[in-house]
């Protein structure tokens, strides 16, 4: 997700750094960035000369050393909120005032994240969608203490990146996130159960509801362990039955079977990791 912003913004004209906690990690997303541009162009959608331009405007870095010159700094990492927490409170010590903190939390509330902050009034959520360059929506979702010109400022960033942008309150899984979760938690659980096979689930949920692709399919592309996770957010949020995670992805999560990123998950994928396989 976090190359797909960067490059979303890049192709923007906003100067972008990629920051990650390894060089070997920061340059992998460098590459993600100038694959997801890549295929744009090889779809007609950027031309070459757009990609090349992009590019030149996503430098890397490790750490947080270039956070304090930003205008707005971006938090993309995995959905565990001691994990965020301690990365917004790093950041706050690095940058003690000045840029809107923001979140690409899915599930999260933003308020949790910001808790134990000097000044939480900095943090916002701005949720992107996979995969940047091709989803147009973003949602915006202001925390408890998020303060008016925080918010304008992350719709701003977000329609100037040409994304239509909705709003949501501060709770767990907002509203994209809740409505994927149950759609894919119900799919895994008719596979469980053993009412249809992978591949007609996801046919039917294609062909029957015109969704761009089947939820075990979408399930990969999030990956499965992002999928528990969101899962388990919401119910530890809301204790509904319907939030209980299906046990085929726990089974596949100890079984490093993530999706895409793995190169297996509900389907297999080549090594690249473009598509299922046969």
């Amino acid at each position: 997700m976090g190359s797909g912003i960067a490059a979303q913004a890049a192709l923007k004209g906003w100067a972008v750094t990629l920051e990650d906690v390894r060089e070997e990690l920061a340059r992998r997303g460098l590459e993600n960035a100038r694959r997801a541009l890549g295929s744009a162009v090889r779809k007609g959608r950027l031309t070459i000369a757009d990609q090349e331009t992009a590019l030149a405007n996503i430098d890397i870095a490790i750490g947080l050393r270039r956070a304090e010159g930003a205008s707005l700094v971006l938090e993309a990492a995995p959905e565990n909120l001691a994990l965020k927490r301690a990365l917004f409170q790093e950041l706050e010590e690095v940058v003690p005032a000045g840029p809107v903190l923001a979140t690409n939390t899915s599930s999260l509330p933003v308020t949790q994240i910001a808790a134990g902050l000097k000044d939480p009034g900095r943090v916002v959520g701005i949720h992107f969608f996979n995969p940047v360059l091709q989803m147009e929506l973003v949602e915006i979702i202001p925390g408890h203490l998020t303060r008016p010109e925080v918010l304008e400022t992350a719709r701003r960033f977000a329609e100037g990146l040409g994304k239509t942008v909705v709003s949501s309150r501060d709770t767990p899984g907002f509203v994209t996130t809740r409505a994927m979760a149950v759609l894919i938690n119900e799919a895994a659980w008719m596979l469980f159960e053993g009412t249809a096979t992978r591949e007609d689930i996801d046919v039917a949920y294609k062909l029957g509801f015109h969704h761009p692709m089947g939820p075990l399919e979408l399930a990969d592309l999030v990956g499965i362990d992002t999928t528990l996770a969101i899962l388990d957010v919401l119910w530890d949020g809301f204790r509904d039955p319907k939030y209980r995670a299906c046990p085929i992805l726990r089974t596949m999560v100890a079984a490093g079977q993530l999706g895409r990123k793995s190169g297996a998950g509900f389907y297999p994928y080549p090594p690249a990791g473009t598509g299922p396989t046969p």
